[in-house]
């Protein structure tokens, strides 16, 4: 059976797409794949307070994370130099949306809100991803796998710091999490390549400012 090509988009369309996806990802609503929120149908849990602020807080740092992950994954596709890879980036961006979708509706059911620092967060990643792309697909791959490996550390981290009969936001964190491990994955098995040392710990001293700063901003 024929399969179809994916489109082949010109430079100024693909302009164009990531401008209504940089919208659409920082102040409105971006496409998602379809999936049901996982905690849909799971009862909420009366927190104090003080609990309440600080899973709120966690979940906006989740939520700027999913923004980062936009910009790198936008970046990413711009400057990929295949196809496959460019589709997977735009195939892992679009379930990436429903991390964001998940994460903005827990804050709000929190009474919390988004960081101020998205915009910012955004264009940096955007930067970092549109660099790697042009660097070579194995290299932008591989900083996807450790991006996706970071990423499962601080949503470990977050389950366990919320409440235990927290159901709603446990069940989100941990489809977040598997789907971060699938991305991962995937990104070693078109030919991520092992980032050297010095640029983990870049990576690493990076994520943990944003941590600290969207938590308070």
């Amino acid at each position: 059976m024929h399969r179809p090509q994916p489109r082949q988009y010109q430079p100024l369309d693909r302009l164009l797409i990531n401008a209504d996806q940089v919208i659409r990802t920082l102040f409105g609503r971006p496409p998602v794949s379809g999936r049901a929120d996982p905690a849909e149908h799971l009862p909420d849990t009366e927190l104090s307070s003080e609990q309440a602020d600080h899973v709120a807080r966690l979940m906006r740092i989740n939520h700027t994370g999913e923004v980062c992950a936009q910009g790198l994954y936008h970046g990413q596709a711009i400057t990929a130099r295949s196809p496959e890879v460019r589709e997977a980036m735009e195939h892992s961006a679009i379930e990436e949306n429903d991390h964001l979708a998940w994460c903005e509706q827990r804050v709000k059911e929190l009474g919390g809100r988004l960081s101020y620092l998205n915009p910012a967060f955004y264009a940096g990643s955007f930067a970092l991803g549109a660099a790697a792309g042009l660097v070579g697909d194995r290299w932008s791959l591989g900083f996807v796998a450790e991006t996706e490996r970071q990423v499962e550390g601080h949503l470990d981290e977050h389950l366990g710091q919320i409440p235990a009969d927290d159901q709603r936001t446990r069940a989100i964190l941990e489809q977040m999490k598997d789907d971060e491990m699938a991305h991962g994955q995937k990104a070693t098995q078109l030919g991520g390549v092992e980032l050297p040392a010095p640029i983990r710990m870049t990576m690493t001293l990076t994520s943990k400012l944003m941590t600290r700063s969207v938590y308070r901003f």
